[in-house]
């Protein structure tokens, strides 16, 4: 077991399989799935979207309501990765 976080450099048995450019491991969003990037992108959208509309009109429970089963689904993106 290593510390956490691990450097970015280190090449040892843990980086195999994982994207290496010039010797350094990707980490944070570059290694994240396309799908799981979408997700995150939409839920911060639909985040200040709903934030905005409460702001402007009202609070809408239907909206936040949405809001959060889109914030679940993007966790269960993260729980599902490889």
């Amino acid at each position: 077991m290593g510390t956490w976080p691990r450097p970015l450099c280190v090449r040892d048995r843990a980086s195999r399989g994982r994207r290496e450019e010039d010797g350094v491991v990707m980490s944070g969003l570059t290694r994240m799935p396309v799908s799981a990037k979408a997700m995150t992108v939409c839920t911060v959208v639909g985040l200040v979207v709903v934030t905005a509309y409460t702001a402007a009109l009202g609070s809408s429970g239907w909206l936040w309501f949405c809001w959060v089963v889109l914030g679940l689904v993007t966790l269960g993106v993260f729980a599902t990765r490889e």
